[in-house]
């Protein structure tokens, strides 16, 4: 969406409200490659090391992370006004994640908070839970978010123009 008036603002947005926008899958080769460029730690890099403190393979965390973030963007973000994002807290890897996992990403607002006049902080908890129910990543995101009167003060600049 390119208009900002299809977007959802701030006021749109509620407590409580959440997505269910997708799943990630790991691969072994897809975990090696992520790995080789960003995150060449060895337990990430070769199966024979990480079998020393796990089962095998498992991914860098960051994998996790952004594998995450696609659906999220995708399917959640690109509906909602953004301005920026502010951060991340309680950023979590709860388990390792390994070759053949899939995570089922789930997004639900925590928060919100008027940030300015145009403005509004909102908190969006994710969380990938993988196919044996227990949780592999979470954590808060916090984005600036549109509010209605930006939207208005916009559309009125459109309509003189």
């Amino acid at each position: 969406m390119t208009d900002t008036e299809e977007r959802l603002t701030f006021e749109a947005l509620t407590v409580g409200q959440t997505w269910r926008p997708g799943r990630a899958t790991f691969t072994e080769e897809g975990i090696l490659a992520f790995a080789r460029e960003f995150d060449p730690q060895p337990f990430h890099t070769d199966p024979e090391a990480g079998k020393r403190h796990f089962d095998g393979l498992i991914a860098s965390g960051w994998h996790t992370a952004a594998a995450c973030m696609r659906p999220f963007a995708t399917e959640v973000l690109s509906e909602v006004a953004i301005v920026a994002a502010l951060g991340i807290d309680d950023l979590r890897w709860h388990r390792p994640v390994e070759p053949g996992d899939t995570l089922d990403i789930e997004v639900t607002i925590t928060d919100k908070e008027l940030w300015d006049d145009t403005r509004g902080k909102v908190t969006f908890e994710l969380t990938g839970t993988a196919q044996d129910g227990t949780c592999s990543h979470s954590r808060k995101d916090l984005v600036l978010v549109e509010r209605d009167s930006l939207v208005e003060h916009s559309s009125d600049e459109q309509r003189k123009n």
